[in-house]
């Protein structure tokens, strides 16, 4: 398998990113692609970034990964995750991709997990040249994704103080105000031990205030007719499994959801030979490899 190091450009920062192709390709033969995103204040190193490229390519196609704008080795303030901006990192990142000669560059597909999973999902809804999408436990409204992380009104009224106060601050210092990783989004003590290595544990409060904001349900009925995917664990105890419903409902055909009542929240870390079929079964219908 050919890996190279590649970094490019996006609103004027410079992002890191590997492509990797398979081995074996003839002169002029080029493969289908995918780019597959991060989780939430993770980097393209961790598991459910590795295990999707790994399958990926035991299926010949190509992939590349990249570490959003603000973590990982890409350039701009730690953790400040602003979604506009990760959905036009995504986009820089198929501009690069779609120019490797081999590559077919009007068949490359958008896939994340958690957080990059509402990335990808948007950004197949905006960009036409994403030629399909997965979502493996995404999310399609921030502030009702935020609403089931911090149930009951006590916890509500903490997380929208926090957000209040950001602003506050903000306009008082001219600094963020950062905030704790799991004020953010709670992960059960369960999970953690599955967070990537380098993941970021505090983030400026404008992060939190962008993911509110943000919704992949807008633009989930415009990727029709290009194939959508939703993967989602039945009894997640990290995004709520509602919101791959609701993103279903919104969604157009071709589109298919499945929801795994054997995994949680971090789907594609655990060895899972049921959801590989799907994923597999999906590929063949939707988004072969025409070798």
């Amino acid at each position: 398998m050919a890996e190279t190091k590649v970094s490019f450009q996006s609103n004027g920062r410079k992002l890191a990113g590997i492509i990797r192709i398979p081995d074996g390709l003839q002169p002029g033969e080029r493969r289908p692609a995918w780019i597959v995103m991060h989780g939430f204040g993770s980097n393209m190193t961790s598991s459910n970034v590795l295990e999707p490229c790994a399958m990926f390519e035991k299926l010949g196609y190509a992939t590349m990964r990249i570490d959003m704008p603000g973590c990982g080795e890409s350039e701009g303030p730690r953790g400040n995750l602003i979604c506009l901006e990760q959905v036009q990192a995504a986009s820089d990142a198929l501009t690069l991709l779609a120019k490797n000669p081999q590559v077919e560059g009007d068949r490359i597909g958008m896939i994340g997990s958690s957080f990059g999973a509402a990335i990808a999902v948007y950004v197949c809804g905006v960009d036409p040249r994403v030629a399909a999408a997965i979502s493996s436990g995404g999310w399609g409204d921030g502030e009702r994704k935020f609403r089931g992380q911090h149930p009951g009104a006590e916890k509500w009224k903490k997380f929208t103080d926090m957000l209040a106060e950001g602003k506050r601050h903000r306009e008082k210092t001219g600094q963020s105000l950062l905030v704790p990783r799991y004020d953010i989004v709670p992960i059960p003590d369960k999970l953690r031990n599955r967070m990537s290595h380098g993941s970021i544990m505090e983030f400026p409060a404008e992060t939190a205030q962008s993911m509110n904001d943000f919704r992949a349900d807008d633009q989930v009925g415009n990727i029709s007719p290009r194939p959508l995917l939703l993967l989602h664990s039945a009894n997640d105890s990290v995004t709520p499994t509602y919101e791959s419903i609701e993103m279903f409902k919104k969604a157009r055909q071709p589109a298919e959801l499945h929801l795994l009542s054997d995994v949680d929240h971090f789907t594609f870390n655990e060895e899972n030979p049921r959801l590989t079929n799907i994923v597999k079964e999906w590929l063949d219908k939707y988004f072969p490899v025409e070798k």
